[in-house]
C-alpha cells in the first residue's frame, strides 16, 4: 500500500483491538460495572462530546511544524495512547466516576483519530493524491473491526471475565499500533498544490464543513434506525441487524478502493454530492420498505444502495478535503472536518430516534431531505479540485520505512 506496510500493520492492529471491545462498552458498563443503562449511555455520550474539544487542538498540532515526525506522526501516536490509558482506567474501575473518566479518555481518542490519521496518510501519500491511500486505509479499518468484533461477539457469553480480557486485548492492539506508527518514516512536506489562495483559506470549505452534517448522520443509520424498522415494522429477528451490518462492511472492504480509483477521472465535489443522491434515494427506500411491510430481500437490496452511498460519501468526503487545503492549513481543514462529523456522529443516536419515535414518515423524509439540501449545497459551493490522477510513466514513490 501506498502509505507504507507498517503503517497498514499499524492499522490492522489497531482496528483488530478496537473491534474487541468498542460494540461492547454498554455492555461493558452494564454486567462488568453494574451501572445502570443511563449512566452508561450519558458517561459515553459525554465523552464523545468532550473529545470534540481535542480536534482544534490537534489540528493545531498537526500544522505546527516542526518537522513532519513530529507534525504528523505524534498526533497518531498521541490518539492510541489516550485509548490505552483509557482502556487501563476501565480495567481499574469500579463505578460511574472511573467509567465516566474512561469514556472521555476514549472519547477523545476515537474523535481525534480521523483527523490525525487522514493527514498522516496524506503526507505518506505524497506527491501524488490521497483518495486510494485513503480509501485503503478505510477497507482495512472496517476488515480488522470486522474480525474484532466477531471474535468479541463469540466469546462475550463468557461473562464478565471474558470482557475484562477483551478489553486488556484492546489495549494491547492500540499498544502495538502505536509502536508500529512510531517506525513510520515520514518524507519531506508535499509543496503547495493549484487551487488555494496565497493566504491559505479555501473558497467554500465552511459550506463544505456545515453540509456535511447531514451526510456524517448516515453512518448511525445502519446501527440506530433500521435495527427499530427491522424488529418493529417488519417484524424480523433482531439477528437480521447484525446480518445488515455483516453485509455492510463486507461491501465497504470489497469496494471501497475499486470505486474510488474508478471514479478519480472526476472531481472528489461531484462524487461526494452524488454520493448524497445516493444516500437519500436509500433512506425513501426504507421508508418505502417499512410502509408497505416489503420482505426483506427488498429492504436487503435498499441497503446494498445505502452502503454504496457511504462508500462514494466516505471516500470522496476527507479526499476532498485533503486536495483543497493547503499543506500548511491541513490540520486545521480536517479538524474542521471532524468537528462536523464528530458532531452529527455524537447527536445521532438521540436525534435519529427522537425522529423516530415522532413516526417513520418523519424520520426518513427529514434524512433524505437534509442529505439532499445538503448535496446540493457541495454541488454549487464546495471547494472544488481538479482530479489528480499521475502519469502512467511516472511510478508514485513508496516511502521508506524503518
Amino acid at each position: 500500500m501506498r502509505f507504507g506496510s507498517r503503517y497498514a500493520a499499524a492499522l490492522a492492529v489497531d482496528a483488530l483491538g478496537a473491534g474487541l471491545l468498542r460494540p461492547f462498552l454498554v455492555v461493558y458498563g452494564l454486567s462488568v460495572l453494574h451501572l445502570s443503562a443511563t449512566a452508561t449511555g450519558l458517561a459515553l455520550s459525554a465523552g464523545l462530546l468532550a473529545g470534540l474539544i481535542a480536534v482544534p487542538l490537534t489540528g493545531r498540532w498537526i500544522d505546527a511544524g516542526g518537522g513532519p515526525f513530529r507534525s504528523r506522526v505524534l498526533p497518531v501516536v498521541a490518539t492510541l495512547a489516550v485509548r490505552v490509558a483509557g482502556v487501563g482506567v476501565l480495567l481499574a474501575a469500579h463505578g460511574v466516576a472511573a467509567f465516566s473518566v474512561a469514556s472521555l479518555l476514549l472519547g477523545i481518542g476515537n474523535q481525534v483519530w480521523p483527523q490525525a490519521h487522514a493527514a498522516l496518510v496524506a503526507t505518506l501519500a505524497a506527491p501524488g493524491p490521497a483518495d486510494a491511500p485513503l480509501a485503503a486505509a478505510r477497507s482495512l479499518r472496517n476488515a480488522g473491526l470486522g474480525a474484532g468484533a466477531l471474535l468479541a461477539a463469540l466469546a462475550v457469553a463468557g461473562g464478565p471475565d471474558v470482557l475484562r480480557l477483551l478489553a486488556a486485548g484492546t489495549a494491547a492492539g492500540y499498544g502495538v499500533a502505536a509502536v508500529l506508527v512510531c517506525t513510520v518514516v515520514v518524507p519531506p512536506a508535499p509543496l503547495a498544490r493549484t487551487g488555494r489562495t496565497r493566504e491559505g483559506r479555501v473558497p467554500g470549505m465552511a459550506v463544505l464543513v456545515w453540509a456535511n452534517l447531514p451526510f456524517a448522520l448516515c453512518f448511525a443509520v445502519l446501527e440506530v434506525a433500521l435495527p427499530v424498522v427491522l424488529t418493529e415494522q417488519l417484524g424480523a429477528s433482531p439477528a437480521w441487524s447484525a446480518i445488515l451490518f455483516a453485509g455492510n462492511t463486507v461491501l465497504v472492504v470489497a469496494l471501497q478502493v475499486h470505486l474510488v480509483v474508478r471514479l478519480r477521472h472526476l472531481s472528489r465535489r461531484a462524487v461526494l454530492a452524488a454520493s448524497g443522491v445516493v444516500l437519500a434515494a436509500s433512506y425513501l427506500g426504507f421508508w418505502a420498505c417499512g410502509a408497505a411491510g416489503a420482505p426483506l430481500a427488498a429492504l436487503c437490496a435498499v441497503a446494498v444502495a445505502y452502503t454504496l452511498g457511504e462508500i462514494l460519501y466516505a471516500g470522496s468526503g476527507t479526499a476532498l478535503v485533503t486536495a483543497a487545503a493547503p499543506p500548511h492549513r491541513l490540520g486545521h481543514a480536517l479538524g474542521q472536518w471532524q468537528l462536523s462529523t464528530g458532531l452529527a456522529n455524537a447527536a445521532a443516536p438521540a436525534l435519529l430516534l427522537a425522529l423516530l419515535d415522532a413516526g417513520p414518515g418523519v424520520l426518513w423524509p427529514v434524512l433524505a431531505g437534509t442529505t439532499l439540501l445538503g448535496a446540493a449545497a457541495i454541488h454549487r459551493r464546495a471547494p472544488e479540485v481538479a482530479p489528480e490522477v499521475a502519469p502512467a510513466a511516472a511510478p508514485r514513490p513508496v516511502p521508506a520505512v524503518r
